[in-house]
């Protein structure tokens, strides 16, 4: 499949209903990771729209799309609670966006580059469980827990307990409704599928916003007591004039510029939303249709950016969000325009239109939720990776639950020892090959051969009986540690003790480290430089002991 060009116009017809998503999956999460962080639900808009708008300008990602991250609530709520002032905190939020920049331009976007592929896989799947099992609570009817896409804060309990005690919660109209809301969703995308022309640009959350709205319209005009009201609906902060609504921005507190504490929450801001930046990075590029790649260094400069505008202006710090993105690759979206709309239908629906917004249900919402983590969390992912075999599979699971039972840069890590661990594994095993036929042995060493392989290399070696001829092919080796490079000379020293003829070959012996004055023994004489000209040297059995004087 072709890319795209970069032509922005010619991708509207996708890129908006595309962004019409994204604006209902996002508008939920703002105002929950504000609350989940005890900040004020206006600042988790600010971060939205930030991360829409400037971030979407700044970035040359064409499928990413940033706002506020579940992932630095904790990191968040702790700040503010540690300054003991709001303005204090969106100081440290600019700073960290100073640091960001500057990272981009010292090339720190590499990192991303060094995630297995597995680890990603299991990230984008936790996250999708994560979202499936925070959301169940929402589509039953419980609404007392705060809206993420990574989870729950532990103040708030965790997303399996609050996913069980739901069910002793139910609100028979926002089941309903949250029942309805997904079951058309998943229709609707079969029907979709096969279909062509106009239809297939109408986006599907949409659609069940509308049939949420309705339903509970129903319910208000025939049976008021029943209708959904208060925590069940979406609440943005309603303006009365211009001026109201500039109240709800702040400024950062320049007076704490040289504040300790807000230079360490700022360094600490800094390097956990970059690298979650990062790890959303790689995960967009890797589910976008036409696999194209983002200059990782620039997205450290645009993902600063954005925190200089948001810390400036009273938002939460912002990240790449996989939750947001995926739903933006999900819906067809083509270029970065999707993003950036998404940050003006947020201005614009804050500004303008807090009332209609706020009669949305948050039982249709979390329907949209479930279905994208649905999409992140297939059965069909699982089986895939499982044919892989279990150096795959093993570290896709554990990063998964790692995630689900740490938080996600934790989660993370634990999947990137995992993935390591069995890179070393590999490595260790396929470094040596040995085959005996007939008291013929060859030890073949291949790629690069570490210390860690001494041990069997060594015992391997000393298995040898006498009487037998030995070739140790070092040819395909590109490194050899010097550990095992003097356990091969001693075996080839040692070895006319035991009758055992041996021979070297490996294409430079003084590049690769080896002793040339061992290697080149010949008929009981030392000789000097290498001088075979097929690049392998011998060991006789009659060479004699070496002298213990």
């Amino acid at each position: 499949m072709a890319a795209p060009r970069a032509n922005y116009f010619k991708s509207l017809s996708s890129d908006i209903p595309s962004s019409i998503v994204v604006f209902l999956v996002a508008l939920p999460l703002c105002l929950g990771v504000a609350l989940a962080s005890n900040a004020s639900p206006f600042s988790g808009l600010i971060a939205g729209i930030v991360g829409g708008i400037v971030v979407g300008f700044a970035s040359k990602s064409h499928l990413s799309v940033s706002g506020p991250a579940a992932g630095l609530t904790v990191i968040v709520a702790a700040a503010i609670a540690t300054l003991q002032s709001f303005e204090a905190f969106l100081l440290a939020v600019v700073l960290a966006g100073v640091l960001q920049i500057i990272l981009g331009f010292l090339k720190a976007g590499v990192i991303g580059d060094y995630v297995p592929n597995g680890v990603i896989k299991g990230m984008l799947a936790a996250i999708g469980l994560i979202l499936i099992l925070n959301q169940v609570p929402h589509l039953l009817g419980d609404d007392s827990h705060f809206e993420t896409d990574e989870g729950v804060i532990p103040e708030k309990g965790n997303i399996f307990s609050n996913f069980i005690n739901a069910f002793a919660h139910i609100t028979p109209v926002a089941f309903l409704i949250g029942g309805v809301c997904l079951a058309f969703h998943f229709v609707w995308e079969k029907i979709v599928a096969k279909q062509k022309g106009f239809i297939k640009a109408v986006p599907a959350p949409l659609l069940v916003v509308l049939i949420a709205v309705g339903i509970n319209y129903y319910f208000q005009s025939s049976q008021p007591a029943s209708a959904l009201v208060g925590d069940h609906l979406v609440k943005i902060p309603i303006a009365n004039s211009p001026n109201e609504f500039l109240s709800f921005f702040n400024t950062p507190d320049w007076s704490r510029i040289f504040d300790y504490n807000v230079l360490t929450i700022a360094v600490t801001l800094a390097l956990v939303a970059s690298l979650e930046s990062l790890l959303s990075i790689e995960a967009v590029d890797d589910l976008d249709p036409y696999q194209r790649v983002t200059p990782t260094n620039r997205e450290l400069k645009a993902q600063g950016l954005g925190n200089l505008v948001s810390g400036l202006i009273g938002g939460l710090p912002v990240t790449s969000v996989i939750v947001r993105s995926s739903a933006n690759v999900n819906s067809g979206a083509k270029t970065k325009m999707s993003a950036i709309l998404h940050g003006v239908l947020l201005l614009v629906s804050v500004a303008f239109l807090p009332f209609v917004l706020n009669m949305i249900p948050k039982a249709a919402l979390a329907a949209v939720l479930i279905f994208t983590g649905y999409k992140l969390a297939k059965p069909s992912l699982f089986k895939s990776f499982y044919k892989k075999g279990w150096d795959q599979f093993l570290p896709f699971v554990i990063t998964i639950i790692a995630i689900l039972a740490t938080d996600l840069l934790k989660g993370v890590i634990i999947g990137i020892g995992v993935g390591l661990f069995f890179s070393f594994r590999s490595n260790f095993r396929s470094a040596v090959f040995v085959v005996n036929d007939n008291n013929k042995y060859l030890f073949r060493l291949r790629k690069d051969v570490s210390f860690l392989n001494k041990a069997i290399i060594k015992r391997k070696l000393e298995e040898v009986p006498e009487g037998s001829s030995v070739i140790i092919d070092a040819s395909r080796a590109d490194f050899i540690d010097r550990d095992v490079i003097e356990t091969i000379e001693d075996f080839m020293i040692a070895a006319p003790l035991k009758d055992i003829h041996v021979e070297l070959k490996k294409s430079n012996l003084r590049d690769q480290g080896f002793n040339e004055k061992i290697v080149d023994h010949k008929n009981g004489t030392s000789g000097g430089p290498v001088r075979n000209h097929d690049k392998s040297v011998s060991v006789k059995a009659d060479v004699p002991a070496p002298s213990k004087n």
